[in-house]
Order: C-alpha cells, then structure tokens, then sequence
C-alpha cells in the first residue's frame, strides 16, 4: 500500500484519509512484506481481526510462526479530559488501521571508538507503518467518528542481514500527548518443540527447557538475550536494544510455544517517543549468532562523546587489601604484566551497605593518599578505578564526578545497581553521561544486562550481568555464554587463575579474554600480587588486548564447546574453551589467517602430567596460513594460541 499523498488543504487530507478506510473496510489490508538485503529473512505483516501480526522466515524456513505487534496504553485521564468515553475493555492498539507505509534502505560503514571490529557495517531495508485509530462508536443518541483515531503509533521494521528488529514510535502529537505504557504486546510463537536456554536473572545459570507452560522454570521470566533452538534446527535469539529510559523488557510464556514481552513495571513517555528494539536474530550453525550480533550496536545511535581520547580500554587487577602498601604493589604487578588499570573495590569509603558511608573521602582507618595513589599510578601509566555503590551514587554523584576528576580516577564501578524500572534505568544512563563529561568510564554491577548503548556512550565500557567467577560456575555453564549472555555485549566475567575454588582448568580460563569480550578486563580475581611465579602460560594474557580489529566465531556448539579467533593488526589469538566432555578439534588457519601468510605460533595447553603447579604447556611452532592444528581440550579444559606474524 503506497504512502496517501499529502496535501496542504486540511479538507482534502481528510478526504483522502477517509477515502482510505472506506477501501480498507470494502477490500481488507493487503500484507506488507520486508526483505534483508541478502534475502534470507523474509517478515510478512498482516491485520487479522482487528489485530497486527506479523510471521518471519530465515534461508527460506520458519522462525516465527504468529507473532503479535503492539502495545496497551491506560490513558484514562487523558481520556476523560478530552470527552472521550474511557472503555477498559479494549487493548490500544486493537483495531487500529494501516494509513501508509513508509520504505528506505540504508548502506554506510561506521567506525567504533573501540570494539570487536575496527569498523561495522551497517545495512538494512526498512518500512514504517503509520496506525490510525479507526472505527466508530455510540456518542449521544447517533453514531460519530472515534476521536481516538487521534492517537498515533509507527510501527517501524528494520530487516538486516543479522537480524531483524522492531521498534513502536510514538510520533509528536500535537497536544503534547502523555502516554502511560502498561504492555507491551509484542509476541513470539514458535513450532512445537522449540528449546530454549533459560536465564531465570542476568546473573543465573542457563536452563534448557521446552516452551512449555508445564515446566516449572517458566514461573519465571527469561532475562535476554533469550536463544532458542527450533524443531527445523534453526537457531533464534530474541532480544532488547536501545534501551535508556525505558522498563526493561523481558520474556514470559504466555502459552505453549509463544513468548511475548514483559515489561518490569508500567512506563510513562511524552510524545514523540521511541521504545526499545525488539530484536530477533536467526542462525542456520550457533556460531553465527555470535558472528551477527554487531546488530545491536547498529540499532544504538552514533557516538555522542565529542572528545574520546581518554577513553582507555584495558586490563585491569583488583587491590584486595585496601591498604596503600598493597595498592601501590599492585601497580607495580599491573606494569610487569601488561596491565592498565587497578582497582579498589568495596569497602575503600566504609559499608556500602550503609547510607551514611560517603564516597567522598577513604575511611579513616584505611592507609590510603588517594591523590598520590592516582598519581603515582599514572606516571606508570596505570589508571585507578573505584568501586562506589549505587546507595552512595544516588545520593553524592554529582559531588563524587568533580572531585575523582580532581584526584585523577580513571572509572568508577557502579556497585548493585537497581535497573528494571523506568525511573532506576533512566537515572543509571543519566549518571553515565554525567560521568562522560568528567572523562571517567563505567563498569556496571550488578543486573544490567547491556543493549548496545556503549555505541553512543562509549564510556560504558562493560557489565556484569553473567553468572561470572563470583559464582565459580561448571565448564557447562561458561561454554553457554558466548551463545547466550554476550551476544547482547560485553560482560565482566572477572577471569582468575590461581584461586583453587574454580571448577575448570588453567587453560579453560586462560582463553578467556579472547573467547570472552570486555574492552575492561579483570584479570587475576581474588589474587595478590605476589602469587605470580614466573608461569611461561601467562605471558599470553600479557600480550593479550582487550579489544580488536577482528573477530569470528570459529566452531562450537551450544553448551559443548567454543573456538573464538581475534585479531589485532596483523597477529591472531585464538581461544578454546571446552565443555564436561574432553575432545578434539581441529583448527583450520586458512579461516582466518591472512593467505600467504607465515607464523609464529605459541600454543598454551592443559598437560595433566606435567609437574608444575599450574599444568599448563607451553610451545612453539612456525605454520603458514592453510595449515591445520590438532589439538586435544581436556574435559572443563581449554586452551590459547598467539599467532605472530613473521617478518
């Protein structure tokens, strides 16, 4: 259905408009279909009894069966106020009418201040629908028009080759329209046999159930990314971006195999207003959600900071002891291996559990100088960051930004954050600008979840958000993650090596930073600095970078293993993490090693006969580019490569 043409006489717009809803009631709302550009996905629109709904297809096969669009709106006084008749009986967008549709494309190529990629493409077909409340109800003793047809809603469909995503706009109304959001509508339905990787909250362990109502798990909502494998062996990804000011979503069976959004509390909006993305994203081999998922950094707005230079991705180390011996240790540790960042976590400032505790000044009983500690730290250049919680945050930030500038603290980790309802989620995008334009990055604790807005805030440099190292999680679990939790962005994972309380080996965690992304990397968690001795395997993670100008998904199944390549000018690091079950693969370097090409290569391996503490090997090879590498991961094992470049 083509866009009516507009018209500067009020008189004939009407004419046109009514014109249009007389065809639609005689002849019915022809669907509207949206390509990818490379045509695998295929979205079909249509109205059926009043309701918008709509079905997708990936490489010529269902993904979504039936889905629904829309939202619920309890605008009551709004209502009243204009005369309008309230009626709790009908949801807001049912009924309404299809007035145009809209269509572009777009094409262009961006770059990040820092990333997975040195530069993103960004590509897409796109359609707009324009709603209108139609209809007619009882006013008085005859029949008039719906004066709800002023109410106005865009349905906007992005269709990449990544994904395909859905967004509700609220175009500026002219009486400034107030809207009060209760539900979001938008649902998914799957064919039978459908599993699912449950996240019962963001910091959870995944579960693998069927979408089910018998199934105990669905009592509770999924956390996003929620990932899915279908009956006809497609993989599917349902999740949220550009989210800022708004309840965060999540996903609830509403009935046997079909999902639908589930706000965390009612939100309230003026006019004109864009809701999150909703966005679902298909695979033909798991490894390819994970290779697409720069879609939710091209459904962010572009990079809103004028000045990044002070930006500075990196590794980073815990201080432990809060103590100015122990710290000033630990900047000598970060220098000897490659390091950029400490941090002082809780308990610098007192209880942060306490109200009174003030991050505005060390506790009295804690022998730190925290400007000569900054000081020092930077003539080494390594960057402190402070642990502050959000009781604390909420209550000073606006006096903690001008003095950490003035101490020279290079970020701040936000400690247990409230995210879910519109007000805590609008307050912690808030404090991160605030913190831009005192050049201090963020590192977000505890439940945040991210949605690509690092893109346009890119001081956000990562999350927690993941059943990480805090919990000790089984092989299981973290081989899960790289197909689940990180394909909606970075997270804090906080890798360790030493502490004899994590259930994997010393190689599993080694590949770590390479498999895992976070532009801030902790290394070493629950260590001191004096537990280093000499192991040759970690010099790995002294030459390992924490962002890259290239990155794929090289093999790996859903909870078995993973193989993940990155690459940062012309060298390689390859990392493996493996499942419960011990197996072998093989690399093959033609995948991404440049043709032609020779290399040097280290290999870091699990030996469980080798008589050291950690059981690690270590060796060298020289291969060129085509060649293949066998290796075999021991069960909860792993292991790391470097390839260098020969000259």
């Amino acid at each position: 259905m083509e866009k009516y043409k507009s018209s500067r006489n009020p008189v004939m717009r009407k004419f046109f408009i009514a014109i249009l809803f007389w065809a639609v009631a005689i002849v019915g709302y022809a669907a509207e279909a949206l390509q990818s550009p490379d045509g695998k996905y295929n979205f079909v629109l249509e109205q059926k009894d009043g309701r918008l709904t709509y079905r997708l297809d990936y490489a010529a096969k269902q993904v979504i069966e039936e889905g629904e669009l829309g939202v619920n709106i309890d605008n009551h006084l709004v209502e009243s106020a204009m005369g309008i008749p309230v009626d709790n009986s009908y949801v807001w967008t049912h009924g309404m009418e299809v007035a145009s549709v809209d269509r572009r494309s777009e094409d262009n190529t961006w770059k990040p201040v820092y990333g997975e990629y040195a530069q993103i493409r960004d590509r897409y077909n796109e359609m707009t629908i324009h709603l209108l409340k139609g209809g007619k109800h009882q006013d008085g003793g005859g029949t008039a028009y719906d004066k709800r047809q002023q109410y106005l809603l865009d349905i906007i469909v992005r269709a990449y080759d990544e994904g395909v995503a859905i967004r509700y706009h609220f175009p500026e109304a002219t009486n400034g329209l107030f809207m009060h959001i209760t539900e979001d509508l938008t649902s998914f339905r799957f064919a039978p046999g459908a599993e699912a990787y449950h996240f019962a909250w963001a910091q959870a362990s995944p579960k693998k159930v069927k979408l089910l109502k018998s199934e105990p798990v669905w009592k509770e909502e999924s956390d996003r990314p929620l990932v899915l494998k279908l009956s006809n062996g497609i993989y599917t990804s349902i999740g949220e971006a550009a989210l800022s000011d708004f309840s965060r979503g999540k996903l609830k069976l509403v009935a046997d195999n079909k999902l639908q959004m589930s706000m965390f509390d009612t939100a309230s909006v003026i006019t004109a207003y864009d809701m999150p993305w909703r966005v679902i994203m298909a695979a033909e081999r798991a490894i390819d959600l994970i290779n697409n998922k720069q879609l939710m950094l091209n459904l962010n707005a572009p990079c809103k900071i004028a000045d990044t230079s002070w930006i500075r991705p990196g590794k980073a180390f815990r201080v432990c002891r809060l103590d100015m011996k122990t710290a000033l240790q630990a900047i000598d540790f970060a220098v000897d291996r490659g390091l950029q960042h400490i941090e002082l976590d809780a308990g610098w400032y007192g209880s942060e559990w306490k109200m009174s505790s003030s991050a505005l000044k060390v506790l009295e009983t804690r022998d730190i100088d925290m400007p000569e500690l900054c000081r020092q730290a930077k003539s080494k250049g390594i960057g402190v960051w402070l642990y502050v919680n959000q009781r604390a945050l909420s209550q000073q930030l606006d006096s903690i930004l001008p003095l950490y500038q003035k101490w020279g603290v290079s970020g701040i980790k936000f400690g247990f954050v409230q995210v879910g309802s519109q007000k805590w989620t609008a307050w912690m995008h808030d404090a991160i600008k605030k913190c831009a334009d005192y050049h201090i990055m963020v590192d977000v604790h505890d439940e945040y979840r991210p949605t690509g807005w690092s893109r346009t805030y890119p001081n956000l440099m990562t999350q927690e958000g993941i059943g990480g190292n805090e919990e000790m999680p089984n092989a299981e679990h973290n081989v899960i993650l790289s197909f689940t939790r990180f394909l909606c962005g970075p997270a804090d994972y906080t890798p360790c090596y030493f502490n004899g309380r994590v259930k994997n080996t010393k190689a599993h965690q080694l590949a770590m930073p390479v498999v895992y992304y976070s532009p801030i990397t902790f290394l070493y968690w629950y260590d001191l600095p004096d537990v280093y001795k000499g192991e040759k395997e970690l010099d790995f993670w002294k030459h390992c970078p924490t962002v890259w100008d290239e990155s794929k998904a090289l093999a790996g199944e859903i909870g078995e293993y993973i193989i993940q390549a990155r690459r940062t000018g012309n060298d390689w690091f390859v990392g493996a993490m493996n499942g419960l079950q011990a197996r072998d693969i093989t690399l093959n370097t033609a995948d991404f090693l440049q043709k032609g090409k020779k290399y040097r290569v280290e290999i870091y391996n699990d030996d469980p006969f080798l008589q050291t503490r950690t059981k690690v090997s270590s060796t060298v090879v020289n291969v060129k580019a085509g060649k293949q590498l066998k290796l075999h991961l021991q069960a909860s094992g792993g292991a790391a490569l470097r390839f260098v470049m020969n000259n």
